[in-house]
C-alpha cells in the first residue's frame, strides 16, 4: 500500500513540475502554447501506460487446482460435490434442487452433511472453508 501511495505522489509531483515548467514557458514566451501542450499530453500517455501495466499483472494470478485429496479425506460424496459447487454459485436450496432434479429436502440434506463436514456453522462460512482447503 505504501508503495502504491509513493507512485502516485511521485507521479502527482512530476506532472506539478511540467505545469509550472509550461507555465513559465509560456509566460517568459519561450514556448510555444502547442508545446506545452504536446508535453504534457506524452506525461500524461505514459502514465497511462504505467498504471495500465500494473493493473494488469493483478489480474494474471494463477488459478488454484482443486485438491481432490483433500475431498476425500473429507469424505464428501460426488452429490455433496455437485452441491456445494452451487452454494458457491449463491443459489439457494430451491435452485439447486431445480437445477440438479432433486426435491429441496434432499438438497437441505447435503447442505447439512456439508456443513458437519466441513465443521460449519453456516453455508458462507462453509464456503469460506472449502476456497481455503481448495476444493472449490
Amino acid at each position: 500500500m505504501k508503495k502504491i501511495i509513493i507512485v502516485f505522489a511521485l507521479l502527482i509531483l512530476a506532472l506539478l513540475l511540467v505545469f509550472q515548467i509550461g507555465k513559465y514557458a509560456i509566460v517568459s514566451g519561450d514556448l510555444k502554447t502547442e508545446i506545452v501542450i504536446a508535453s504534457i499530453a506524452i506525461v500524461f500517455f505514459f502514465v497511462g501506460v504505467y498504471i495500465n501495466k500494473k493493473s494488469l499483472q493483478k489480474q494474471n494470478t494463477p488459478s488454484k487446482e482443486i485438491n481432490h485429496k483433500k475431498i476425500e479425506a473429507l469424505g464428501i460424496t460426488n452429490r455433496e460435490y455437485e452441491v456445494l459447487q452451487h452454494i458457491s454459485l449463491g443459489l439457494s436450496n430451491k435452485e439447486i434442487a431445480d437445477t440438479l432434479y432433486l426435491s429441496e429436502s434432499t438438497i437441505k440434506t447435503h447442505v447439512s452433511n456439508l456443513l458437519v463436514k466441513l465443521n460449519a456453522k453456516r453455508r458462507t462460512q462453509a464456503m469460506q472453508i472449502a476456497k481455503k482447503l481448495q476444493i472449490i
